[in-house]
């Protein structure tokens, strides 16, 4: 069985949308769990009326997106986690083409979907990292010309519309709670990745995403936690070798964005930003011990770019 675990923050005005839509899934061998992260706009009692078939937990505060998506996880009974975001709409056969994906190969840990925007253009095809530590959705912004459409192999999903294998979960851990929200399914793609796992990206799986419907574009809070993570999850991960040599790379990055925000009058959250994802790193190199790395760096190294642009959309999964 699959558990569908949706995450909601004040999103009431996207959940008829995302949750109609998984009420005409091809596949029905799924359960759907609403996450709400304190909403006060009425979203519990909405769907308690009129989606009685979905079952809750409820936070008594905003856990973020990795807080509250491992809480939906922890009471979830499938062996299979589709992480959906709240202000989606999937096509009918999106959970049958992620399940059959999953099922055709055991070494497959993670699915990623194929997720458009409302007119149609590419959100995500799958995430792509550099030695930057950059991530950005592959293919995002363009139109698609059917570009995308053939199965293959990508580095990790976008937990926007993603299958994630339990056995996978149990073994490398949930969603990294610190990260509160942006970066944390590239954290955990990666420590995934680290254990062996591979992700395949599944085009018949097909979500339209009106992105950003909780947290914003462009936003302080976009700014402040995708910035932050950044630094975060290449600390943890890179592995030891690729982190020395990428250091010119990640310093360059890191500086240069600075002055991008700060013209674009987000000063102060990108200057914040960065004091503490500094503090954060003796945290995250406590954490970096513990992973388990059962692939040699080349297995990292063939999905990581050496160059992405600055000005490039970052990854975000809120």
């Amino acid at each position: 069985m699959i558990s569908v675990v949706v995450t909601n923050y004040n999103g009431r005005q996207y959940l008829p949308d995302c949750l109609s839509s998984l009420a005409l899934q091809t596949c029905r061998d799924f359960e759907t769990i609403l996450v709400d992260n304190a909403s006060t706009d009425g979203s519990v009692e909405f769907v308690e009326e009129h989606y009685p078939e979905v079952r809750f937990v409820r936070n008594r505060e905003n856990l973020g997106f990795a807080g509250g998506t491992n809480a939906g996880i922890r009471a979830a009974r499938g062996e299979y986690i589709l992480t959906l975001n709240n202000d989606t709409r999937a096509d009918p056969g999106f959970v049958e083409h992620l399940r059959n994906a999953m099922e055709a190969d055991t070494a497959v840990g993670m699915c990623a979907a194929k997720m458009l925007f409302p007119d149609g253009s590419i959100n995500s095809t799958g995430i792509c990292i550099s030695r930057s530590g950059a991530a950005w959705d592959r293919g995002m912004y363009e139109p698609d010309h059917g570009q995308y459409d053939r199965p293959e192999e990508v580095f990790g999903p976008c937990a926007g519309a993603a299958l994630y294998r339990r056995e996978m979960l149990d073994e490398v851990g949930l969603f990294d709670e610190d990260f509160f929200c942006y970066m944390e399914d590239v954290d955990l793609a990666f420590r995934a990745r680290l254990a062996g796992w591979t992700c395949r990206y599944v085009p018949g799986a097909q979500v339209y995403h009106y992105h950003g419907g909780t947290a914003g574009v462009g936003t302080d809070f976009a700014v402040y936690y995708g910035n932050r993570n950044v630094v975060w999850y290449v600390m943890k991960n890179f592995p030891s070798r690729l982190l020395v040599t990428s250091l010119p790379w990640i310093l360059g990055r890191n500086l240069a964005v600075v002055p991008y925000y700060a013209t674009r009058g987000l000063g102060r959250a990108i200057v914040r930003s960065k004091v503490d994802a500094v503090r954060g790193i003796p945290r995250m190199l406590h954490k970096r011990s513990t992973i388990r790395r059962s692939v040699p760096d080349s297995d990292i190294r063939r999905f990581t770019q050496t160059w992405s642009n600055i000005g490039r959309p970052p990854h975000v999964a809120c």
